[in-house]
């Protein structure tokens, strides 16, 4: 019986992937055979390479600062160069700032576009191109926020991205079926990750952020695994274009 989750020989790539759900994705990409190239603006490498290489795994490291765009120009060629070729990108790094809708600076927004929204189309499209190049064939995931479909006032450049993030999917899948490329996006909920430790750490806090989440919990990072590797593997094979929703069922009630 076919192994759907067995990656190996393929290239993954991973923005964001130093720590949080990208870590997360990243390691578990590794563990499962694909040789995983991480980026993110930290300098830090060290942690998440050994735990990747503890885990058997084999992993690259790329700094980059993703709001600056000559320092996208060319990355998924980068990846690609080192690695031999490029099967899976993951669109993961994100970061949020919270201002009043009225007070929010332009330099701010510019800055937070940029990262969110820019960054992921312009790797998005190059990667495209490297599947072409490759003969067809491959994923590419972005992680959007269930902030695009409730809430995220206080958030206003992430919350606009993240729902861009949802149209950009559509649009990507539309133009990159006919090359057996699945373009899917996955949105989070609030998850347990080190963004979110003085929620966690506050009880009450926590139990009224718990409240209206039918599911009555947040997330923890193995929540994401399996909607990240069903998107990624060949199970999704015919899936274009979509949205997953993972919040405990949040958006839905």
């Amino acid at each position: 019986m076919r192994d759907y989750f067995d990656f190996s020989g393929q290239v993954a790539a991973v923005t964001g992937g130093r720590r949080g759900l990208g870590r997360a994705m990243a390691v578990e990409l590794a563990r499962r055979g694909a040789k995983t190239a991480i980026l993110s603006k930290s300098p830090e490498t060290d942690d998440v390479l050994q735990e990747i290489r503890d885990n058997g795994g084999e992993a690259a490291y790329f700094q980059v600062d993703l709001a600056r765009r000559e320092e996208r120009t060319g990355l998924m060629e980068k990846v690609r160069a080192h690695f031999g070729r490029l099967d899976i990108l993951l669109n993961n790094a994100g970061y949020l700032h919270c201002a009043p809708v009225l007070e929010y600076p332009l330099d701010q927004w510019d800055n937070d576009m940029s990262v969110l929204l820019d960054a992921v189309f312009e790797l998005s499209q190059q990667a495209g191109r490297i599947m072409v190049e490759q003969g067809g064939g491959g994923k590419i995931i972005q992680i959007s926020s269930t902030a695009a479909f409730k809430e995220g006032a206080g958030l206003i450049a992430y919350a606009t991205a993240k729902s861009a993030l949802v149209g950009l999917t559509r649009c990507l899948a539309g133009g990159l079926a006919k090359h057996r490329i699945n373009v899917n996006a996955i949105a989070p909920g609030i998850f347990n990750t080190d963004i979110n430790t003085a929620l966690f750490d506050n009880p009450e806090a926590l139990a009224s952020r718990c409240k209206p989440i039918p599911s009555g919990r947040l997330g923890e990072v193995e929540d994401i695994i399996g909607p990240m590797l069903f998107l990624a593997s060949a199970m999704s094979e015919h899936v274009h274009g979509q949205t997953l929703i993972v919040d405990g069922g949040f958006v839905g009630s």
